[in-house]
């Protein structure tokens, strides 16, 4: 039976796959805190519960970057499009379109 997490009947997913779907869950929960604490502290005038928060709030974005890159190292096209869009100077369409090149090639 799908789930929210799986969209397909889980016992016919591999181990791989359902480790690369719990990797891209973690990372949208991540994603999910980091906006959460981002709203928090644009508003919180206390300012120990702010640094608290932004505290907190860079231990996501690690938790985030780490999710991020075990998913880039089980994805050949997923790390050759990260490494031509991330942190790459101009403009960002025209470094994902060149990235995109790279893969079709």
């Amino acid at each position: 039976m799908p789930t929210e997490q799986y969209h397909e009947p889980v016992e016919e997913l591999s181990q791989e796959t359902r480790t690369f779907a719990r990797m891209v869950q973690s990372l949208i929960e991540e994603a999910d805190a980091i906006n959460w604490y981002e709203q928090r502290i644009s508003v919180e005038k206390d300012k120990a519960a702010k640094a608290i928060m932004e505290h907190a709030q860079n231990e996501e974005f690690i938790h985030f970057s780490m999710d991020l890159e075990f998913l880039a190292r089980k994805k050949d096209k997923w790390r050759t499009i990260l490494k031509n869009v991330l942190f790459k100077s101009g403009d960002i369409v025209e470094n994902a379109e060149k990235a995109e090149d790279k893969i079709e090639e």
